[in-house]
């Protein structure tokens, strides 16, 4: 019995010791613990990085960051004294009080969120002696986006808070509420390079919520990293340039060194000032720009959608002579039975076809790649042709997404077979049917990027750099840049660049003639269902060593020889010989103003 109850103690003693030793060990040892049970009292303070800085290719400064701070609440160490006087110190209605505490405790008890976001600098400084009078509230330092100008809003998008979808959706877990993102633009594209990294300081709060030291002397506290520096491709005054030639117009500018692939100016008309959409400005201006009929916001260069019209004869021709279905002086003698033709009938070699923009001749041309003989069924035989041209026409870029580095770029439209088939019927469908895609037209789409990087494959003979907007990231070379070789002889570049010098010199694009550019390239007359048609232009200067390729749309101004060329042209004079002396087609082009009232807008394809 003694024995056993001896037991008895000993166990319950083992057991007594066990727990005291747990419990010194968690409490006085073990480092989990005493942070845990201390967070009542420590207040855990996130430090936001500096985001990254852009600059232009000439190392300009294009966007640094400007401080603005967030007031900040923890609802459950708040205390008030005087409801009245904080709404008089802050400038907000009783109303907007309780608003905000509302939504303060909704978020969490315990939790900081933001009380105001964005206060004033006379605010800030008159609340720096008076929040040791309001426990739980402490200023938080933020930076917001500042722009050194009124360009390249459409390039570099925009910084806002992330939404509460956004972090439902989030798989990454990097994200948490009050944060910044980039929307749009290189500030979305490159999001990991420019957002840096959070830090956090640990301070220790009586029970009235005032700060009385730092945490452990700091141990647990991070230093924020600041996000890295971003080198663009483009040319700020060239850029500033083409804005300018612009005003007043709805459309498109895309230029390209068609050696490297760097864009030079991007720009979408009309625009906006991208300090609009900065900090506390995003909320108030955000739903008058988004309902604006002509969509500022609306990234035309990557996102419009229009037929190219006769400056896809370039590509029609040297498939043809790709596939030996012409050669470039073979005479092909063309009358205006076929399709509709400004060029008069007659005679027609290559250079003279381009020149020219003979709709007739292409027409025949492209009847002959896709009716080639392949099968004794018309419909199956074109149905062989077709799918082979469409995968030479996709060579060029046309028809997939040419990987620039900015979000939302979309494909443009080679249409399918299967499209074919689900419109006319399978094997129901032959070449008659699809013939105005001979001259660009149908229901054929292009961006203007994808028709400024054609300019930069007929500059370079024959291959294409990635077209691209960041050139470095924090020193180093953009990574995601390749070279694509088409797979065509360079020989069957020359004619069709001989015929694009013509159109200049003595075509539909002489008004943008200038001998010493020497700019070669080919006008485009789009047509719009929604009302005027559409100029425009693609090409490149100078002709021999080429160093800028364009693109030119501009919406409801008829002839591409009239806006289009001269925008285009003038861009390229103002780049290649560094300044433009041709006044008066400069005056030409600012005067000119292609925006109707109440007049109809084209649809564009968003997809």
């Amino acid at each position: 019995m003694r024995g056993r109850s001896l037991l008895v103690r000993g166990l319950i003693l083992f057991t007594v010791i066990v727990f005291a030793v747990r419990l010194f060990y968690i409490q006085i040892l073990e480092e989990d613990y005493k942070v845990a049970a201390e967070n009542n009292v420590v207040q855990k303070i996130i430090q936001y990085p500096f985001r990254g800085l852009v600059y232009d290719n000439n190392d300009s400064l294009v966007i640094y960051n400007s401080p603005v701070y967030d007031l900040m609440i923890v609802p459950k160490e708040a205390e008030i004294a005087d409801t009245t006087v904080f709404c008089q110190l802050l400038d907000i209605t009783r109303e907007e009080f309780d608003e905000k505490i509302k939504k303060a405790k909704k978020f969490s008890s315990i939790l900081a969120s933001k009380f105001i976001e964005q206060i004033s600098d006379e605010l800030f400084a008159s609340l720096q002696d008076q929040l040791i009078n309001y426990p739980g509230f402490y200023v938080l330092p933020r930076t917001v986006r500042s722009y050194n100008t009124k360009s390249l809003a459409n390039v570099v998008g925009y910084v806002g808070e992330v939404s509460s979808n956004f972090l439902n959706r989030d798989t990454t877990n990097y994200y948490q509420p009050g944060d910044y993102i980039g929307i749009g633009g290189i500030e979305k594209a490159y999001e990991e390079h420019l957002r840096g990294k959070r830090g956090a300081t640990y301070k220790v709060v009586n029970v009235q919520g005032i700060i009385k030291d730092d945490y452990r002397d700091g141990e647990y506290d991070t230093l924020p990293k600041s996000g890295e520096n971003i080198h663009l491709t483009i040319d700020l005054e060239l850029q500033q340039y083409a804005e300018k030639l612009m005003e007043g117009k709805v459309g498109s500018v895309v230029a390209i060194e068609p050696k490297t692939g760097r864009i030079l100016a991007l720009v979408s008309a009309p625009s906006y000032d991208p300090q609009l959409l900065s900090g506390k400005n995003l909320s108030k201006n955000f739903p008058d720009l988004n309902s604006n009929e002509d969509k500022p916001l609306f990234n035309r260069p990557l996102q419009a959608r229009y037929p190219p019209g006769s400056m896809f004869k370039t590509i029609q021709g040297i498939i043809a002579m790709h596939e030996g279905v012409v050669a470039a002086d073979e005479i092909i003698r063309v009358d205006h039975s076929n399709i509709g033709d400004l060029a008069p009938p007659g005679p027609y070699n290559m250079v003279r076809a381009i020149t020219k923009s003979s709709n007739n001749y292409f027409y025949l041309i492209m009847r002959r790649m896709v009716q080639q003989g392949a099968d004794e069924s018309p419909f199956i035989d074109s149905r062989i042709g077709y799918e082979k041209w469409r995968e030479y026409v996709k060579e060029f870029g046309l028809g997939r997404h040419l990987g620039v580095d900015l979000p939302n770029e979309i494909m443009g439209n080679v249409p399918s077979i299967e499209y074919y088939d689900r419109w006319y019927g399978a094997k129901r469908w032959k070449y008659s049917n699809i013939a105005s895609l001979s001259i660009g037209q149908g229901e054929l789409l292009v961006t203007p990027l994808q028709m400024a990087n054609l300019g930069a494959i007929l500059a370079n003979r024959g291959y294409f750099i990635t077209p691209h907007v960041v050139d470095k990231i924090e020193g180093w070379p953009n990574p995601n840049i390749k070279k694509e070789v088409l797979p065509f002889d360079p020989i069957h570049f020359e004619p069709v660049v001989q015929g694009m010098e013509q159109v200049v010199k003595a075509g539909s694009g002489i008004r943008g003639y200038y001998e010493p550019l020497k700019l070669a390239g080919k006008t485009s007359t789009v047509q719009n269902p929604h009302g005027e048609d559409h100029s425009g232009f693609m090409g490149f200067a100078p002709l021999d060593d080429p160093k800028i390729s364009i693109a030119a749309y501009v919406e409801n101004a008829g002839q591409g020889g009239r806006a289009a060329v001269s925008v285009a042209s003038l861009l390229a004079e103002k780049y290649v010989l560094g300044k433009v002396s041709r006044t008066w087609l400069e005056d030409y082009v600012l005067e000119e103003r292609y925006l109707p009232q109440n007049a109809p807008r084209p649809t564009l394809a968003e997809n």
